[in-house]
């Protein structure tokens, strides 16, 4: 099907339907929603996507595109696979007693199929994470073949239709253009240190702004974003009908079962009718200040919390299903996806949310609290930064820290939004993002770091650094903290001295990837009533809408899509499979 072709099946602000009807409704365009709906259209059914905003991918499209999926049919092609009983025992020794072995046994058993479905039937392919370590060194765990990243993707193939896309967030990438991990991030690290990623380096750059030239934007598409084009490419192939700056009011609810949604537009209000089911999939709460106050301690105590998550995520979801009936978890441990955050000015006078998932793990750089001490492994994963950051704030002081390093360190791996070299980085000197002084004790009173205390702290991690070594939080020493680091720095990939001046610092804050805590659900995704624990007819939730199935825990990055993904297409299946008996059964009884 041709670009102009695909045209016909999307339905934007330019044009306007009191009423439509379909076989599946679904809310939302991150990969859950994106998931049920090319599953249940590549089986037949009619499929309408509703997206509050103008273009598609929510929280997806700027992520990194990972999925936590053990015995993915590349692992078991490569000769990796593995017991159930392995990755099972991983999450029971992480989740404790939020451990649900239906629901668990339902994602290990159909989250490899799901793979399998979409890379035969569809134009969404994966690349295997063969050196990716789980997040926790511990019993059940594995280094590599457990996690797949969407493959990198040709926006040339979307036509027309490229601007359906949810970009990037655009401090992420470089002038647009997505950097991608693993061999795509360590060419451009390496750009002036080794010719044949200069080769690399060079070639990406002059086919970006030829993309910049002719297209506006880029079309090497990688991350979340290169998983969101796939899935938009499919669902069009699909002729599933897109419809942007949908913005969902209320379910449509009559006996006992609900039956569509009616959305605000800019055109007016449009009720869409749905024969088989509504499926919720619009992102969580991460920018719900309301509910932040039920289920964030940190905000109930007044520290402001700052989600990298799209701001159109305000729980929209979880509001409608509760108006028919269901309810929201709140008894997990932690009911947001941590991630440390810094806060980027922009010209506009918003702040931009920086998530600092990558460098932390680099050799040379520390996180000090105000009163200048270290308190955590700066390369652990990115939740278990924030849970000390909580941990070791004082009580009344507003939970924040500070990322230091030196010159070397930020002109190599850069630092937040602060780009490596020859990228400047005066734009982020002039707007405050990124401070700066030729000494540490001067650095310190830029940031207000109490000057005797961060100096000791630095000469103390210098005398340990320069031998590799951390005494104090053991840097370096896990799979995964290895992996965060530099292969090529000896002889601890993680540590390194911090010496050359100028010295340089960013200010992080608490914040968040999106939402765990989420609508109440069985191993079909279906959402529970909150009276009776059984299912809504007619009404399903996924991705984030859904209650994390991980506990409130983090076991590895891709625990979020990955579930996403699986859950959407158990929904998609379930929902063609319920298709098909109501027609038989209408076939039969036509016939007596």
């Amino acid at each position: 099907m041709n670009a102009s072709t695909q045209h016909d099946f999307i339905v934007t602000d330019k044009t306007f339907r009191d009423q439509q009807q379909c076989d599946v409704l679904v809310i939302g365009s991150g990969a859950g929603g994106l998931s049920t709906a090319v599953t249940a259209a590549a089986q037949g059914l009619d499929v309408i996507v509703a997206e509050k905003a103008t273009v598609f991918g929510g929280t997806t499209a700027v992520s990194g595109g990972w999925l936590w999926i053990p015995n993915t049919p590349h692992a078991k092609k490569a000769g990796k696979a593995e017991s159930i009983n392995v990755p099972k025992q991983y999450l029971k020794n992480v989740l404790g007693d939020q451990y649900d072995e239906q629901k668990i046994h339902t994602y290990l058993t159909k989250a490899p199929e799901m793979v399998d479905f979409f890379e035969k039937s569809t134009d969404v392919k994966f690349n295997i994470g063969a050196a990716v370590p789980d997040f926790f060194n511990i019993e059940g765990s594995r280094v590599g073949w457990r996690s797949i990243v969407a493959a990198p993707f040709d926006g040339r193939k979307l036509g027309k239709n490229l601007h359906l896309l949810k970009p990037a967030i655009p401090e992420t990438t470089v002038w647009g253009m997505g950097i991608a991990s693993g061999v795509d991030m360590k060419h451009f690290i390496n750009t002036f240190n080794a010719l044949s990623s200069f080769i690399y380096a060079t070639k990406r750059v002059l086919r970006h702004f030829m993309d910049l030239l002719f297209r506006h934007r880029s079309t090497q598409i990688v991350n979340g974003n290169a998983l969101v084009a796939r899935l938009l490419k499919s669902a069009l192939n699909h002729k599933v009908k897109l419809c942007s700056n949908h913005s969902a009011m209320q379910l449509i609810y009559e006996q006992n079962c609900v039956v569509g949604a009616i959305f605000n537009t800019p055109k007016g209000r449009v009720k869409i009718l749905a024969r088989q089911g509504v499926v919720l999939a619009t992102g969580g709460f991460p920018h719900d200040e309301k509910r932040k106050q039920q289920l964030f301690q940190h905000v109930a105590l007044g520290t402001p919390h700052y989600s990298a998550a799209p701001e159109t995520n305000t729980g929209d979801g979880l509001k409608l299903a509760e108006s028919v009936g269901a309810s929201v978890c709140d008894n997990l441990p932690w009911s947001g996806a941590w991630a440390p955050v810094s806060l980027m000015p922009r010209l506009d006078g918003t702040l931009g949310r920086f998530p600092h998932l990558v460098e932390r793990g680099k050799p040379g750089l520390i996180a000090v609290l105000p009163n200048g001490k270290r308190f955590t492994n700066e390369g652990d994963s990115y939740p278990s930064f924030v849970k000390d950051l909580f941990k070791h704030t004082v009580k009344g002081d507003l939970n924040r820290c500070w990322l230091i390093c030196d010159h070397k360190f930020i002109r190599r791996y850069g630092l937040g939004a602060v780009k490596p070299f020859p990228i400047s980085m005066q734009p982020w000197l002039e707007n405050g993002y990124l401070k700066c002084a030729d000494s540490i004790e001067a650095l310190a009173e830029v940031c207000g770091i109490q000057a005797d205390v961060f100096r000791s702290t630095v000469k103390n991690y210098n005398s340990f650094a320069q031998n590799g070594t951390d005494p104090e939080f053991h840097r370096g020493t896990t799979p995964y903290q290895k992996a965060q680091g530099d292969a090529e720095h000896h002889p601890n990939p993680c540590i390194a001295p911090i010496e050359k001046a100028p010295f340089y610092a960013v200010e992080i804050v608490p914040g968040s990837l999106g939402t765990f805590a989420g609508l109440n659900t069985d191993c079909k995704a279906r959402v529970l009533d909150k009276d009776t624990q059984q299912p809504i007819q007619g009404l399903y939730a996924v991705g984030n809408d859904m209650n994390t199935i991980m506990g409130g825990q983090y076991p590895s990055g891709g625990i979020t899509l990955g579930p996403a993904m699986t859950f959407g297409f158990i929904v998609g299946q379930h929902l063609a499979q319920h298709a098909k008996l109501n027609s038989d059964k209408q076939k039969m009884d036509g016939k007596r």
